[in-house]
């Protein structure tokens, strides 16, 4: 038996922290034909805090990796709060992930890897994983460990 997305999500038994509502000029998502475009989101916690660090320096690479998870899960709340269900995205395209670390680090996919295996616990191997990039980067936004953006396709 297949589980649709917000079935599957469910199973997960974790918490979506609230849709972060946009800190400069831009959308934090757009839908064109029957791709979803998400902007740069951060890990935003379920309280509305961010997780803050440096992989490399102040962050060991599980802890970025966790990071990246909850950027994901941030992603999902932006999906639900203007959607209403996971169920509407069919599957994952494209993910690019940043990573805010140290310039001797070099695991970088390894951090994305916290976002694209939730993805791929909620949409399965087959709709969940993309294509990905995962970079390092000098710094992030107010100092976030990571930062992602992803396009998906809607049914």
């Amino acid at each position: 038996m297949n589980l649709s997305a917000q079935e599957a999500f469910l199973k997960l038994d974790l918490v979506l922290p609230p849709a972060p509502k946009p800190l400069g000029i831009y959308k934090p998502f757009l839908v064109d034909g029957k791709y979803l475009y998400l902007s740069g989101h951060g890990p935003v916690q379920p309280d509305q805090s961010l997780i803050i660090g440096r992989i490399g320096e102040d962050m060991d690479p599980e802890a970025g990796k966790l990071a990246a998870r909850q950027v994901g899960l941030t992603m999902l709340s932006t999906i639900v709060t203007n959607f209403g269900s996971l169920n509407v995205v069919k599957r994952v395209i494209k993910v690019l992930g940043m990573v805010n670390c140290s310039a001797d680090f070099e695991k970088h996919p390894f951090i994305i890897n916290g976002c694209s295996e939730l993805f791929a616990a909620v949409w399965g191997q087959e709709h969940g994983i993309g294509v990905r990039s995962a970079v390092g980067m000098g710094s992030l936004p107010d100092n976030i460990p990571v930062e992602v953006e992803a396009v998906f396709e809607l049914f």
